[in-house]
């Protein structure tokens, strides 16, 4: 599943290719992809009206439109936006959605499990509200602090992982990069959220800001169908130290990495560098 990194990157892409251009045509093939809305209002709705901005809430990526309202789309498990300066490949499989731009380039929204949606945020929309309960703090902002978000752990008996993984408290983090993150600040995912020491908060703060920054920097990680938004693979799967690695050496102490299931998730630890119990490593 596209997480933090995986979105950002495509924003970063269509940053720099889509915003000035007015949309022509949005052509919406699978009517799930828009449900509950009618796809032919939804796309009354952006035709004719000129990019402003690509933006990025956790997961969500947004573009905004010159009359005030915003395409949403969150991509789900397998969904990819894929810009091209021409009309898309002949063939190309799973497409849900095709959007023309003014200057002959196309964007095409593919999911191959049609989980992923896209829908108009209203112009005049308070998105503080829009989003509260539903997207938390984003995790690579200056209000993301190691207090903070030992303030947002503080009395929960859920374990740490399902704690990174709630989108309400801090938006972005996948299984992926939540496994990751734990494993450099050598806390157990298994531990209570409320039992981290400040020292542990600090550690994990920075720990999730450097994985995600990493992932950012190596254009996510393409380990199923991801591909970014010129359709090509990132780097980061390369670059996992313990996700995905069950069974092999750890790459700071060599003791085995072992894999369970946490919050439903499968999820990989060391057993020696991040103890159930806390303490020093």
């Amino acid at each position: 599943m596209p997480e933090l990194p995986e979105v950002e990157t495509i924003r970063r892409q269509l940053s720099e290719r889509i915003p000035g251009r007015t949309i022509t045509r949005f052509d919406v093939l699978d009517p799930r992809l828009t449900a509950p809305d009618d796809p032919e209002a939804v796309a009354a709705e952006v035709v004719g009206q000129r990019i402003e901005s690509v933006e990025r809430r956790g997961k969500y990526l947004l573009i905004r439109l010159s009359g005030g309202e915003t395409l949403a789309a969150h991509l789900r498990m397998t969904g990819r936006l894929h810009w091209r300066a021409g009309p898309p490949a002949e063939g190309e499989r799973f497409v849900r959605a095709v959007i023309d731009l003014d200057d002959g380039a196309t964007l095409t929204f593919g999911d191959q499990r049609r989980f992923g949606r896209a829908w108009i945020i209203p112009a005049g929309t308070d998105e503080a509200g829009y989003w509260r309960g539903r997207v938390g703090l984003e995790p690579l902002t200056k209000a993301f602090t190691a207090d903070e978000l030992g303030r947002l752990m503080d009395g929960r008996r859920i374990v740490i992982k399902a704690a990174l993984l709630n989108q309400a408290l801090v938006a972005g983090i996948g299984n992926m990069y939540a496994d990751e993150a734990l494993f450099q600040a050598r806390v157990h995912p298994e531990r209570p959220a409320g039992s981290l020491s400040r020292s542990e908060h600090v550690r994990l703060h920075r720990a999730v800001r450097d994985r995600l920054r990493a992932a950012i920097d190596a254009g996510g990680a393409s380990i199923d169908t991801y591909r970014d938004g010129l359709g090509n693979k990132g780097e980061m799967q390369n670059l996992l130290r313990v996700h995905l690695h069950a069974g092999e050496p750890c790459p700071r102490c060599r003791q085995i990495i072992r894999k369970t299931r946490v919050a439903q998730r499968g999820t990989y630890w060391c057993p020696r560098c991040q103890p159930r119990f806390g303490g020093s490593a």
